[in-house]
């Protein structure tokens, strides 16, 4: 390891500008609670916030590009420090890039969607990321994690597609499903990596050793889902002939996280909100494929079990676990993130089987899916903002 960082210099820097992950963990977090109360509010007629044109673009474009890729962001910009052994980005260079993700977001639902200073913003600080992330990984070779980089790029111009397009029900519906497949993909990936990891470590048993030729498949039926929701037109990509790719990719992806021993994390909160997480990949990909083969469940229906169900119980999950891990203290969690925990899981159920079984009920069922996602948010918000805005435990840098 050459990781060298002066003490001194480093306390002149203040705690949430040390690491990556502080500033966006806990901003993203809190946005995401806000955000959604605001959506529930326009949801409701309670609020009519001036620059938004259309509230449902707000929403998901916010949900995903706002928070989901904020903390995206967070993780990479952290873990690149361990991956390479070079300091990660911090101090003003961390403030500036935080700076450019937080202007859109407090400005956008008062500004509105077609002002082109917020969307110039939202497209730079992403490629920002990718310049922090890639340098140390190219000076030390680190080629495996250097995937990381265009998807970074590939998200930011799916942001930038989805600006210029706000208007087009259509065209958006099919963008913002395509970034959730992206996000799914990065999951499935990473996933692949820490959750045995993490799962051996926790239970003391060893860890799981991959079958390769399952670890590639399932990765390649997800990659080859999601080339073609960035390739074919939605008619294409929800055709009755994918239908046998997203059920044969679920089955896969299944099998993949049953060999993780998912029952032996039962009295682990951290491992197992990691593992359900996981499982929400194969639930979404089965309803995506019984959406193409013609049952009634709605795209937003069955996109919603990969974005409030996989990303929102994974974010969740990881976040406190690198709370914890990177700012020196045990990874044990209390009371209140167990009930963060079932609470995201919650939104995510109640969020597609109550308008799914019992449609008169659904605007009760988005209003409690909402409901229950603010307060998992919150519960993170309460519990790490003095642990994140504070030095680490241990004294040590970062």
């Amino acid at each position: 390891m050459h990781q060298i960082l002066d003490s001194r210099k480093e306390e002149q820097i203040a705690p949430l500008l040390r690491l990556g992950f502080r500033p966006f963990f806990q901003l993203g977090a809190l946005f995401s609670a806000l955000a959604m109360l605001g959506w529930l509010a326009q949801l409701n007629g309670w609020i009519l916030l001036p620059g938004v044109g259309n509230p449902i673009w707000w929403h998901a474009h916010e949900m995903l590009f706002g928070f989901g890729a904020a903390i995206v962001a967070g993780f990479l910009l952290t873990a690149v420090q361990n991956w390479t052994a070079h300091p990660g980005v911090r101090g003003w260079p961390l403030a500036l890039v935080v700076g450019l993700w937080a202007i859109p977001r407090c400005l956008l639902p008062w500004l509105g969607e077609g002002n082109p200073a917020l969307m110039m913003m939202d497209l730079m600080w992403l490629p920002l990321c990718a310049w922090f992330l890639a340098k140390p990984i190219i000076m030390t070779r680190q080629w495996r994690n250097l995937f990381f980089v265009p998807l970074l790029v590939v998200l930011t111009l799916l942001n930038g597609a989805s600006w210029l397009w706000h208007e087009e029900w259509i065209t958006i519906e099919h963008l913002l499903i395509t970034t959730v497949l992206l996000f799914t993909t990065l999951i499935a990936v990473m996933g692949g990596r820490v959750i045995p990891f993490f799962t051996a470590r926790g239970t003391g048993q060893e860890k799981t050793a991959p079958l390769l030729w399952l670890e590639r498949t399932a990765l390649a039926s997800l990659w080859l889902i999601l080339l073609a929701w960035l390739l074919l037109p939605t008619q294409w990509a929800t055709s009755t002939y994918m239908a046998p790719l997203y059920i044969v990719a679920a089955g896969f992806h299944l099998w993949r996280q049953q060999r993780w021993h998912l029952p032996s994390t039962l009295s682990h909160p951290l491992l197992w909100s990691l593992h359900l997480a996981y499982l929400f990949i194969p639930l979404g990909l089965l309803a995506l494929g019984a959406q193409a083969a013609g049952l009634t469940i709605t795209l937003s229906t069955a996109s919603h079990l990969l974005s409030a169900g996989c990303m929102g119980t994974m974010i969740l999950g990881m976040m406190t676990r690198v709370s914890l891990g990177h700012s020196g203290r045990a990874l044990q969690v209390g009371r209140r993130m167990r009930s963060a925990f079932v609470l995201v899981i919650a939104a995510a159920v109640i969020r597609v089987v109550l308008p799914l079984l019992w449609p008169a009920y659904t605007l009760h069922g988005w209003n409690l899916s909402g409901l229950a996602w603010v307060g998992a948010y919150g519960l993170f918000v309460w519990v790490y903002a003095p642990i994140l805005s504070s030095p680490r435990a241990d004294g040590r840098p970062g």
